[in-house]
């Protein structure tokens, strides 16, 4: 028989938290971290692009880890300890990116220009839907204004046109199937 006890990794880590947590020797953290410092700086070469800036990042993430890891309660630290790299990769960027950017007239004109175009091509689509929707059968265009327009469901469909639930499930059916071959038809000769 076998009487040795196996630790999972994750139960070294637990209990390398939990020494630092009581007695905050650093080199009990040092020796978790160092178990994960090619996944921190490899996290942080993903984000930094540089390997000077990574190696930085990841000797703040230590001095990080100090201070965190006392107040928070850690089940799973390597996935924490990459959440925080990962973070302080993002806030070094943010901070890396504290550019200001001049925009000349010309491009804010462009952008009103977009922004009309857009306007007039979603106006576009409205009428044409509204001209598509009176083309429908009485019953499919009651059904869908009550469905999508009002938000009712079946069964308020139901009792307010007189319908069985299943016919009013088969105007909405068709009558989208016709709104889109409808405004289908539209774009195109457009």
């Amino acid at each position: 028989m076998n009487f040795v006890k196996t630790i999972s990794p994750t139960q070294f880590d637990e209990d390398l938290i939990s020494a630092y947590q009581q007695d905050g020797e650093l080199n009990t953290l040092s020796l978790l971290y160092q178990k994960y410092m090619d996944l921190v700086y490899g996290v942080c070469m993903k984000y930094l692009n540089n390997s000077d800036d990574a190696k930085d990042a990841v000797l703040n993430i230590f001095e990080e880890l100090i201070h965190k890891l006392k107040k928070h309660k850690v089940v799973y630290f390597k996935s924490w300890l990459y959440q925080l790299a990962k973070n302080h990769c993002l806030m070094a960027l943010r901070k890396q990116k504290n550019i200001f950017i001049q925009i000349d007239s010309d491009t804010m004109q462009l952008e009103a220009d977009w922004h009309l175009d857009e306007v007039m091509k979603k106006e576009n689509a409205l009428n044409q839907l509204k001209t598509c929707l009176d083309q429908l059968i009485d019953e499919q265009k009651e059904t869908i204004q009550l469905f999508y327009l009002e938000n009712k469901c079946y069964k308020e469909i139901a009792l307010q046109t007189q319908l069985e639930v299943n016919m009013v499930k088969s105007y909405i059916q068709n009558g989208r199937r016709n709104l889109k071959i409808c405004m289908d038809k539209n774009t195109i000769d457009a």
